[in-house]
């Protein structure tokens, strides 16, 4: 055998081996602990879906799924950790939309490409925003806000998650229909920007409706109105945005599951079935709609077609609002 075709013969066993050997790795997949990596902090909706999630999965793979709460940047730190992972299934992102979504517009400099840099899930739960005032705001209608902010440009604040979070374009979203002027203060995640809003540092927030019902039920904040196409059984009172001066506004969140690029498709296709499967039962279904969130499980296919089609629209909110975090 000549130099040439000994190089290539070495080299298509070199190929054939280290298939095999990740092929059988996938196989015996998880081995050890899985890690899930919550890109805010902890007490917020990500967190919360993560950890209902998680613990189902470590019962079902009989591995510790451990989580990680790596805030900052919008949710690019710990999406950052994930993205330079190893491509073996033991680290995963638990990721919401606004992520994959909204940053890679919202920020100049990005560490990682939201589209080369992961490999979809699955969408694990999605739900509606609810957009809630303290006490002290004069506005007991999604009307009377804006009649508020129109009076009053850029004296009604907001919180939000982070520059770029669900949270904080929810609110966009709803400023950029109304046509209202309200300043963004984003802090590293949900639970906190709920308790500076409580204490009456801030005004207002359209956040997940997990985290803002108890807070409505105990009469510290006040609820003006759902983000979804429908009313919300937690809250049947309360109307959507649509009924009350904005018609076809609608803004859901969401929260799915991805790994690093490369990582083998079969632990892709284990995850999501597994998914799918803690998905579909009585138990999950009821802990999360006191969240709340309604379960998807979709495949990793139909995930992607997803979250290029809400990209698409967040691009324009982007820029329509002339947003920029960096």
């Amino acid at each position: 055998m000549n130099p040439i075709r000994r190089r290539a013969a070495l080299f298509a066993a070199g190929t054939a081996l280290a298939l095999t050997a990740a092929g059988a790795a996938a196989q015996s997949w998880p081995a050890r602990q899985v890690r899930i990596v919550v890109p805010f902090a902890a007490g917020g909706t990500t967190d919360v879906v993560a950890r209902l999630v998680g613990q189902k999965l470590g019962e079902v793979w009989g591995q510790p799924v451990v989580i990680e709460n790596r805030g900052g940047a919008g949710g690019n730190v710990g999406a950052d950790v994930v993205a330079k992972s190893a491509p073996d299934g033991y680290t995963l992102l638990m990721a919401s939309g606004s992520i994959l979504t909204v940053n890679p517009h919202m920020y100049r400099r990005m560490p990682f490409d939201a589209k080369k840099d992961f490999a979809p899930i699955t969408n694990v739960a999605t739900g509606p925003m609810l957009v809630v005032v303290h006490p002290a705001v004069a506005a007991d209608s999604i009307k009377a806000l804006i009649a508020l902010a129109r009076a009053k440009p850029g004296s009604i604040n907001f919180g939000s998650a982070g520059v770029g979070s669900q949270v904080h374009m929810a609110a966009e979203n709803f400023a950029n229909a109304a046509r209202i002027d309200i300043v963004h203060v984003p802090y590293k995640g949900e639970a906190l920007g709920y308790n500076d809003l409580v204490a009456g540092q801030i005004h207002m927030m359209v956040g997940n409706m997990a985290a803002a019902v108890p807070f409505v039920n105990a009469g510290k904040l006040r609820a003006l109105a759902v983000t979804g196409r429908t009313r919300s059984a937690m809250l049947p009172n309360v109307p959507t945005v649509a009924e009350s001066g904005l018609p076809g506004f609608e803004n859901t969140g969401w929260f799915g599951f991805v790994a690093p690029a490369g990582t083998p498709a079969e632990v892709i296709d284990r995850v999501q079935r597994d998914t799918a499967r803690i998905l579909e039962t009585t138990e999950m279904k009821a802990r999360l709609y006191v969240q709340g969130m309604t379960p998807v499980g979709d495949t990793p296919a139909a995930f992607a077609r997803a979250i290029d089609a809400e990209s698409a629209r967040w691009a324009r909110v982007v820029a329509e609002r002339k947003l920029s975090a960096n």
